[in-house]
């Protein structure tokens, strides 16, 4: 029904932890919920920009979600045929994740990496990754989004370094920024070694 907009940012504001950008096109002005990170991302007020749009529709309210991408409109709306996933949820995985990095953990199944978004439980994360996995593979060649270089355990170990790296008291955000980091060695991303790469990232983590 409305696949952008084009017009000026009249306000941007957060009401109620959500995030409201007005847009003002042909003297209507349309209120549109955004993902956090695209707040970030915006031209000043007064300024043009060019939003993606998704109309969600309930028996008792219509409400407006506004994009960066139409990959990122696409992938919401893929997200929101899961069954028990709402917008406000799907919007939470974008804004957690990113685009990249979300298809990336549905593609590969990596529930645990779903699970970091607040509101999403191990057994959510998983069903998203399983009702959505192969069609994101074909999806994600044909929008042209890259996989995201591989800086990270094998799925066989991740869970034990995650495990051990959390016993130990870093946080999630912690490990994350860690695994991420030590994983750019191309000689330790091919290792299977537990051991090896709960050293490494306990080293990174004590710099």
């Amino acid at each position: 029904m409305l696949g952008y907009l084009k017009g000026t940012i009249a306000s941007l504001q957060k009401i109620s932890h959500r995030v409201i950008l007005t847009l003002e096109v042909g003297q209507i002005g349309f209120d549109l919920q955004v993902v956090p990170r695209l707040a970030n991302q915006l031209p000043e007020i007064g300024e043009t920009a060019h939003i993606f749009t998704h109309l969600h529709v309930r028996e008792d309210q219509l409400t407006l979600f506004g994009f960066g991408s139409a990959a990122e409109r696409d992938l919401f709306r893929q997200l929101v045929s899961v069954s028990g996933i709402g917008p406000q949820l799907a919007l939470a995985l974008l804004d957690t994740l990113g685009l990249q990095d979300l298809v990336q953990a549905i593609v590969t199944g990596n529930s645990r990496v779903l699970a970091r978004t607040p509101g999403v439980g191990t057994k959510t994360a998983e069903r998203i990754a399983l009702e959505l996995r192969t069609k994101l593979a074909e999806w994600r060649q044909q929008a042209g989004i890259p996989a995201a270089p591989s800086a990270a355990p094998t799925m066989a170990i991740q869970e034990d370094v995650e495990m051990t790296l959390v016993a130990l008291g870093y946080t999630n955000n912690e490990i994350a920024q860690a695994l991420q980091a030590v994983g750019q060695n191309t000689t330790l991303s091919k290792r299977e070694d537990a051991e090896v790469w709960i050293r490494e990232a306990i080293a990174w983590l004590s710099r």
